[in-house]
């Protein structure tokens, strides 16, 4: 929850972050052993270590620990994001 539907509650975006009929599919499945953030503020673009299957949209963005290059999403910004903006 504290990653998936409550930044999605807060940010107003309610087809989002449950696992549920109707909402976007976004899983990531990783190995909490293995995980590891390679990117740092000098060099960003680093994949991490440990990303077993990554689905956005249904869509397979790493399957078995591999990049497919598919890019099925957005940028998407919540009510709570624009009204910060103004």
């Amino acid at each position: 929850r504290k990653l998936s539907s409550l930044p999605a509650e807060i940010l107003g975006i309610t087809d989002r972050g449950t696992l549920a009929a109707g909402n976007f599919a976004d899983i990531v499945v990783f190995d909490p052993a293995t995980i590891r953030d390679n990117a740092t503020f000098a060099d960003p673009f680093h994949y991490p270590d440990g990303m077993r299957y990554v689905f956005v949209n249904g869509t397979a963005v790493v399957d078995d620990g591999d990049y497919t290059r598919a890019l099925p999403g957005r940028a998407i910004r919540g009510p709570a994001f624009v009204a910060q903006a103004e």
